[in-house]
């Protein structure tokens, strides 16, 4: 039979192991967190070229997946950095996107234009090259794409809420002063005048030009075709190659092969990826972004339900593909 003594002894030892099981699970988390830090560190690129080796003759590839947002200084950063390398001899434009910011996708292309005027620059397009996403590619000397490409989608869009009804309805009225029967519009209280309508469908037609001229220069083509394919709508890399908006059918592969002969250098250079973002491990984004996903994810939302004005500015014209 066990005596208060024994009973003390046995419940102090017991004290003493769940310590020693609490300090080693702390422990154990803390040494995981210190490993996934110095993971996230250490996969970030020590340079622009992604630790490509110096004064070696090598290609470059630049990846531009998801939506072209209206900052994009460290692409157009890359590319001409790239330009001014001597060792750089080409560069592979890896393009997946529906396109995104007018603006944006004009900065790099004119970025990419630059480099193409003094070495071989290609693009491979994945699933989709579309609006902005057909515009960067504009410059290049072959275009690449595989056969369910989307692609095209020539064309701008202007968009914004307009909820005058809903606010009626509620009992909301909105004062608003104006220096002029322009600044206002578009508006979110109240609807496009007629004036205004007009006055942006100006902006819209200009801003196609500029996009029209852009097709006409990059693919040699008569403006009178480019403007009978330039309606908005896509079209798959099988249509686009028959129409001239390609040159081949083929994916990565095939548009390496083509960059690798074009700048005269061996099958075995290295190509190495210019312009990606520095990423490190936070803990406190990764809980919040996965919270805030998980609450999204509650009431139904999600990225495919967000405007795409939303991303790239309200008041912004965009190049890109809604289905």
């Amino acid at each position: 039979m066990m005596t208060s003594v024994d009973e003390t002894v046995a419940q102090s030892e017991q004290r003493r192991r769940l310590n020693r099981w609490r300090i080693g699970a702390m422990g154990a988390v803390s040494a995981a967190f210190l490993v996934a830090a110095a993971a996230g560190k250490g996969g970030e690129k020590p340079s622009w070229m992604g630790g490509a080796p110096k004064n070696v003759p090598h290609l470059v590839a630049l990846k531009v997946h998801g939506m072209i947002g209206g900052d994009v200084s460290r692409w157009t950063k890359a590319v001409e950095e790239a330009g001014k390398d001597k060792f750089v001899k080409g560069l592979l434009l890896d393009v997946d996107s529906p396109g995104g910011a007018v603006t944006g996708g004009e900065e790099l292309h004119d970025a990419l234009e630059r480099f193409a005027s003094t070495k071989p620059l290609v693009t491979t397009m994945g699933g989709m090259g579309a609006s902005a996403g057909y515009m960067i590619a504009l410059p290049s000397r072959r275009i690449f794409a595989e056969r369910s490409t989307l692609t095209g989608s020539i064309g701008v869009l202007m968009e914004a809420p307009e909820a005058s009804g809903l606010l009626g309805k509620i009992g909301v009225n909105v004062q608003e002063l104006v220096s002029g029967p322009m600044k206002g519009q578009p508006s979110l209280t109240r609807p496009i005048s007629p004036e205004g309508r007009v006055m942006l469908q100006g902006v819209v037609s200009n801003l196609y030009d500029q996009f029209v001229a852009m097709v006409v220069s990059g693919r040699h083509m008569p403006d009178a075709k480019v403007r009978s394919l330039a309606d908005g709508r896509p079209y798959t890399g099988e249509q686009a190659l028959k129409l001239g908006l390609i040159d081949a059918v083929g994916g990565h592969n095939e548009a390496q092969a083509w960059l690798t002969k074009a700048a005269g250098v061996s099958g075995a250079v290295k190509v190495t990826e210019i312009g990606t973002e520095k990423k490190s491990f936070d803990w406190r984004k990764k809980i919040f972004g996965w919270f805030g996903g998980t609450v999204m994810s509650l009431f139904g939302l999600g990225m495919d339900k967000i405007s795409p004005q939303s991303l790239v500015g309200i008041d912004g014209a965009v190049s890109i593909w809604k289905p």
